[in-house]
């Protein structure tokens, strides 16, 4: 996934304009944002509201209940672990640990060092490959510690 253009309105009004049809708009609206932007940027929050004719409480509902959604801009890559029961049964757990224990990562926090956000998802869709993840937009599976550690060391912009 990449990072994202900094945020603009002309573009945001564009994105959304073009969304606002759809059934249950709001979700591909936000995705759309996301995906342009790298996050939900608190200036889309009241265009979205307009636009579908719902409240900023509303649309800040949305943003807030889906864990997909950021409110900020990554400084680094992020890696999406799965923690659902496929992937709990092959060893997801031990992954985090290994994270935990060999790197000072905790889910849902970043680096010391801010290079690599690491989120918990339950369910990727990717059972048949647990452990699986994304990183940075990009599906992995049956991963392994050895794996981990080379997506931090990429992250952290290291090629050891």
């Amino acid at each position: 996934m990449a990072r994202g253009t900094p945020f603009d309105a002309t573009t945001a009004r564009a994105l959304i304009d073009e969304k606002r049809a759809l059934p249950g708009a709001a979700l591909p609206i936000l995705h759309a944002l996301q995906h342009q932007f790298g996050y939900i940027d608190d200036a889309a929050i009241p265009l979205i509201a307009d636009a579908l004719n719902i409240s900023k409480a509303e649309v800040l509902g949305v943003v807030s209940f889906y864990h997909d959604f950021r409110r900020a801009p990554a400084d680094g890559p992020v890696l999406k672990l799965c923690r659902a029961e496929s992937c709990q049964a092959v060893g997801c757990e031990d992954l985090i640990e290994h994270l935990r224990e060999r790197h000072g990562i905790t889910p849902d926090s970043a680096r010391p060092d801010g290079a690599l956000h690491v989120e918990t998802v339950y369910c990727l869709g990717n059972c048949a490959l647990s452990p699986a993840a994304l990183y940075d937009g990009a599906p992995y599976g049956r991963l392994d510690a050895a794996a981990i550690d080379l997506m931090v060391q990429h992250a952290a912009g290291s090629e050891t």
